[in-house]
């Protein structure tokens, strides 16, 4: 059943080399009861690690049931432990924070036995020792005797076919011993039995054979057996820990330790609370500027215009291919073209493109209003006589209209109605007052409204008239150039004449308070519908007709420039020319840039392409898909043909939270110190532990465990420590916002700032488990690396 051939055991001590086991050879009986006799130092303790896999000789041949163990790698022995052999020690090594029946259990917990089974059997040999009404004490609670009867039951639990038993009767007195004994001579009916002892009576009132050893020989046997050939029909089955059975292992083993494990957690648990309170402030500041940017920012429109942004290069200026330097010492001059440290984009404002944004989707634009270089006519009355209003000084530009079958109206949303209507009719104005329901006295002026006192009422406003006069109406040719038809000081006739156009304001509006801010300056407000008219008509005039022939300005008589940047008026005037008046006024002579031929066209309403579009979203969401549907328009497009579109809010968001970002780094980098230091802490502990725990190591290695199982008996311990330390961080946070934010709302009068996102307290809970396994991962290792015996050994 087991055999050793010539099995050599030997141990170095620097250069001296001393001889456990002298090529010993024994065969033993599948059912006998052996007692090794032997002086301290003889070799039978080494012979019962040896038998029972603890230490690996280092030559010869053991065999178990005609397997022989020669080529056993580390997992085999483990099994074979597990599997083949129970141990009886002296000092009964039971794990003292399990209870009786988990100490009993563990061997068949590391062979994998179901739990009800391995319950049934542990009752049944606690019982079959005399210890059935003490199965739920802790072994500290128990006497010597009762301790290593459960030490007993321990190695008959799983059933081995070896029992080896190390002076189990040297930690007891005389009646206690007897009774141990009597046990063991039970035992041994049925099974091998091999007891090293010291004691020769012992040996030879209880034993069936006496091998006595001297200088790690076999020096005599009482009952010696004969060679045998057996065939094998060994198997080993597995051993293998759970996490969830090293959890529980560790679990108990840190109750024992309450305050120093919720020292050790709440220590570093300071790391969590930093960083999870710098990120409540941090979430709960950002929900606060979203508000107030979807609040403040949602008017904000997304605008597209003929010419985009300048971008300026010249962050890094060079001369001649050599870089410059900043306040340089050379006494010399640099000339340079500041065009050629800029990009210019001009986008194409196609047809094709004013139809691609016409298909955007009303459910996400609030209205879209359209800035026009066209100069529509316009005349107000000013007592018994009519003159040209002089938008010179006065703020009148379209609001956004409806777009398709969108509901409502950008005005209607945005605005609130302090008298009179929103406008229905292309004809219809709206007046715009300041938060103040303010409006300059230059405006006023602009439109001839009188303003002797310090307020005009609401209802003196209402009804107010323009007159729009159409180009073929408000032109005549004279010679070469076109002039105002008529007195350009009294335009009566014009104002009065069928043929124009009567706009009419209906309203008087205000932006929202809760809207923050609004996008329309404080003036006068038109429809696009009614510049889109004017267009309509005058692209058909004899002025637009004249100009698009003529090479200098049909009003004024100046020549047109040729390029963007324009040039100067008066060095551009035709001989003989002069100044006109209405337009005339707004391009005269005085003028420092001449328009272009383009400009001038726009102006008196040739074209219908807008010089900038203004989209407005209805919210942020709308805004997002708004921009990618005018991205697609510029898939797969050269860059020179792209249109490039300016988002404020997203510039304003991008730059808002990328600071917030920033400062949150910040801190919490400075609070992730904490956590290096509590790594480091949790390294320290672990080791402690694994030192408390060394003997407890020598156990479980003995009952079958393997490296890997040790390794993960403290990783458990330092999953529960990272766990309880995440928990208790993520605690504290969550009460410590109510202070904080009591305090800021008393400081700013923001309301419910720090929010601690469930998100943020997962994921900090994750890092607290992760960063106390890695500071305990070193010293799980180093418990896992220990001899079994030297551990068996300590105290």
């Amino acid at each position: 059943m087991l055999q050793l051939k010539d099995i050599t055991k030997s141990y170095k001590t620097g250069e001296f080399t001393q001889v456990a086991l002298d090529k010993v050879s024994l065969n033993f009986r599948e059912s006998e009861f052996v007692a090794i006799l032997g002086q301290s130092g003889s070799g039978k303790t080494t012979l019962l690690n040896v038998i029972g896999g603890l230490d690996q000789y280092d030559s010869g041949e053991l065999i178990i049931n005609g397997q022989s163990t020669k080529n056993f790698q580390d997992g085999e022995w483990d099994a074979y432990r597990n599997n083949s052999v129970g141990f009886i020690f002296q000092s009964y090594n039971l794990i003292s924070h399990l209870s009786i029946v988990d100490n009993v259990e563990m061997g068949m917990t590391l062979s994998g036995v179901p739990a009800a089974e391995k319950n049934k059997k542990a009752m049944e040999v606690l019982e079959k020792v005399g210890l059935k009404d003490h199965v739920h004490k802790k072994p500290n609670q128990l006497s010597g005797g009762q301790m290593q009867r459960v030490a007993i039951a321990r190695a008959l639990a799983n059933n081995p076919d070896i029992i080896l038993a190390d002076e189990p009767t040297g930690a007891l007195d005389s009646e206690t011993s007897e009774q141990i004994m009597d046990l063991i001579k039970t035992i041994a009916e049925d099974k091998l039995v091999i007891m090293v002892t010291h004691n020769p009576e012992l040996a030879e009132q209880y034993a069936d054979r006496v091998i006595k050893f001297s200088d790690g020989k076999a020096v005599s046997d009482s009952n010696p057996l004969a060679n045998q050939k057996l065939t094998s029909n060994y198997k080993l089955k597995k051993t293998s820990m759970s996490f969830l059975t090293a959890l529980k292992l560790s679990g108990k083993n840190i109750a024992t330790k309450k305050w120093r494990t919720g020292l050790t957690a709440f220590a570093s648990s300071i790391g969590i609370i930093g960083i999870a309170l710098i990120l409540s402030l941090s979430n709960g500041f950002d929900k606060q500027i979203s508000s107030y940017e979807t609040g403040a920012l949602s008017t904000f429109p997304i605008t597209i215009s003929q010419t985009a942004m300048n971008v300026d290069m010249t962050q890094n200026p060079s001369f001649g291919g050599t870089d410059l330097t900043a306040y340089t010492e050379e006494k010399a001059l640099f000339p340079y073209d500041p065009t050629e440290n800029s990009i210019l984009h001009n986008n194409v404002l196609s047809t094709e493109y004013m139809d691609y944004l016409e298909k955007i989707d009303p459910a996400l634009i609030d209205g879209i209003s359209y800035t026009r270089t066209v100069n529509m006519n316009m005349l107000k009355l000013d007592g018994d006589k009519a003159t040209t209003l002089n938008k010179g000084n006065l703020s009148f530009s379209s609001y956004p209209s409806k777009h398709g079958d969108a509901a409502g109206s950008y005005l209607e949303q945005y605005y609130d109605l302090l008298e009179g209507s929103f406008p229905t009719e292309m004809t219809d104005l709206v007046l715009i007052v300041d938060e103040y329901n303010r409006l300059d006295n230059a405006s006023l002026d602009a439109l001839g409204i009188k303003h002797d006192t310090d307020r005009v009422d609401f209802n003196d406003l209402i009804g107010y008239e323009l007159k729009l006069i159409k180009n073929d109406d408000y032109y005549v040719k004279n010679g070469e150039q076109f002039t105002v038809n008529g007195n350009v000081s009294n335009l009566i006739d014009m104002y009065n004449s069928d043929k124009a156009t009567t706009l009419k304001i209906v309203g008087v509006i205000r932006g929202q308070e809760e809207s923050k801010m609004s996008t329309l300056p404080a003036g006068v407000a038109y429809s696009d519908e009614l510049a889109t008219y004017f267009i309509e008509d005058a692209k058909n005039s004899e002025i637009v007709k004249a100009q698009q022939e003529a090479d200098y300005n049909v009003i004024t008589g100046e020549l047109l420039s040729q390029d963007a940047t324009g040039g100067s008026a008066m060095a551009g005037m035709r001989p003989g020319a002069m100044p006109a008046g209405g337009m005339a006024s707004a391009m005269s002579a005085g003028s420092n840039v001449a328009p272009t031929k383009d400009e001038m066209l726009a102006t008196l309403g040739a074209t219908e392409i807008p010089a900038s579009i203004s989209l407005y979203p209805v919210d942020f969401g709308a805004k997002e898909k708004i921009t990618t549907y005018l991205d697609e328009w510029n898939k797969d497009l050269e860059t020179e043909n792209k249109v490039v579109y300016t988002d404020m809010a997203a510039i304003v968001t991008r730059i808002s939270g990328g600071i917030m970002d920033g400062i949150t780094m910040v801190l919490v980098a400075f609070a992730a110190i904490s956590l290096v230091v509590s790594l480091i802490m949790i390294g320290i502990i672990t080791y402690i532990s694994v030192m408390e725990r060394t003997k407890e190591i020598g156990v479980l290695r003995a009952l079958g465990a393997r490296k890997k199982d040790i390794t993960r008996v403290f990783n458990a311990e330092t999953f529960i420590i990272g766990a309880c330390s995440g928990l208790l961080g993520i605690g504290v946070t969550y009460l410590l916002t109510f202070p904080v934010n009591a305090i800021l709302y008393n400081l700013t009068e923001l309301s419910n700032v720090a929010q601690l996102n469930p998100i943020h307290a997962l994921s900090l809970g994750i890092i607290s488990v992760v960063l106390t396994m890695i500071g305990g991962f070193i010293p799980a290792k180093m418990a896992a690396k220990k001899d079994p015996v030297t551990a068996l050994r300590s105290e």
